[in-house]
């Protein structure tokens, strides 16, 4: 269990609710009070963490330090590095918590979300060498495995995309493509929502990334991925309607600023230059109200809260953690602005330091 003081977030009560009179008073005062975020008890699936560089790897975290016991799914064709990287001990440093102690490691499951059935798999990929051992990788399957494992599950995270032509412009993609980017990053949501709902408590969490493009252009970000982002976050809201009242579970989206993972990393840049993700990491900083560097570990602590209790009445909802980059209608760092003097007590990108 951990308390929203720990992931930098203080709740101020003048005179805390009945159900939260247990909780423990923090800086040595009787207003202040740490609502903890406790899901001690709960099983939580996380799909689509295959290293510890991205997103996906710190909401693993921050739901085991909450006390939830989690499980991970993994594509077939990385799931020997990333078992190897494990048993190794190279990511030893990556399972301390902010206590010091070691998390467990989690149960990892092949999973390869592009396909529901095991007759949905085709003959080559089948055949495929990256496949060779492994089995009961699609989303049925893996949902009926869980099952067995754990019975009934708490939470579900959806950390999914992928587009195989995501350098191509929107002008420019094909076909295939495109509805490859849209299978596996929104499609993929659906469908493992159909699998694991039943499965599910009532009273669970259901949590997905989105990106911002998926309501604004972001250049560069192509191969249909904007529009996956958008089917993403439509879907969302509205499941959030069906599934709360088929199976009284809540649904919600956290559209993420730009993070160097291994996976955004490789959009784009050739070896010993600035990659794609890091232009984007760099307009994000010059540009967000919050200039602090954005880490994993923020949306790592807003998807445990969104899973957990205290957040029992939002469903439906997008919920931006991006340093609020968000809400900026003007790039600042633009050249258009070149020259000009903002009144701002404060320099602005390319400005000199105030005397």
């Amino acid at each position: 269990m951990f308390s929203l003081v720990t992931a930098g977030l203080a709740f101020v009560a003048r005179a805390p609710p009945t159900r939260y009179t247990n909780l423990p008073a923090v800086r040595g005062g009787s207003v202040q009070a740490a609502l903890p975020i406790d899901l001690t008890g709960q099983v939580a699936f996380v799909a689509g963490v295959a290293d510890s560089s991205g997103y996906g790897w710190s909401i693993v975290k921050a739901l085991t330090e909450a006390g939830a016991t989690v499980a991970v799914g993994t594509w077939p064709p990385v799931l020997g590095i990333f078992e190897k990287s494990l048993s190794t001990g190279k990511l030893d440093d990556d399972l301390i918590l902010s206590d010091g102690s070691k998390m467990a490691v989690p149960k990892i499951y092949p999973l390869d979300a592009m396909y529901d059935t095991p007759d949905d798999v085709p003959e080559d990929v089948k055949s495929n060498k990256r496949y060779a051992g492994v089995g009961g990788y699609t989303i049925s399957e893996v949902a009926e495995k869980v099952a067995s494992d754990y019975g009934k599950i708490d939470i579900l995270v959806h950390s999914l995309a992928n587009a195989p032509e995501v350098k191509s412009c929107l002008m420019e993609v094909s076909r295939n493509g495109y509805l490859a980017a849209s299978s596996a990053s929104a499609y993929s949501m659906v469908s493992l929502v159909q699998k694991f709902a039943p499965h599910m408590k009532p009273g669970g969490s259901i949590c997905a990334l989105s990106f911002i493009a998926a309501e604004r252009v972001v250049p560069g970000y192509g191969g249909g991925m904007s529009s996956a982002k958008s089917q993403l976050e439509s879907d969302m809201r509205v499941l959030s309607f069906e599934l709360g009242r088929a199976y009284d579970l809540r649904i919600n989206t956290i559209s993420a600023g730009a993070l160097k993972s291994r996976a955004a990393s490789a959009i784009g840049g050739a070896r010993g230059e600035k990659s794609y993700i890091e232009y984007c990491i760099d307009y994000q900083k010059a540009n967000a109200p919050l200039t602090r560097d954005l880490e994993a570990d923020d949306v790592g602590v807003t998807a445990a809260f969104l899973c957990s209790p205290l957040a029992a009445g939002i469903t439906g909802v997008n919920l931006y953690v991006d340093n609020g980059v968000r809400v900026m209608a003007a790039s600042v760092d633009s050249e258009s602005f070149k020259g000009f003097k903002f009144s701002y007590p404060f320099p602005m990108p390319g400005e000199p330091e105030p005397a």
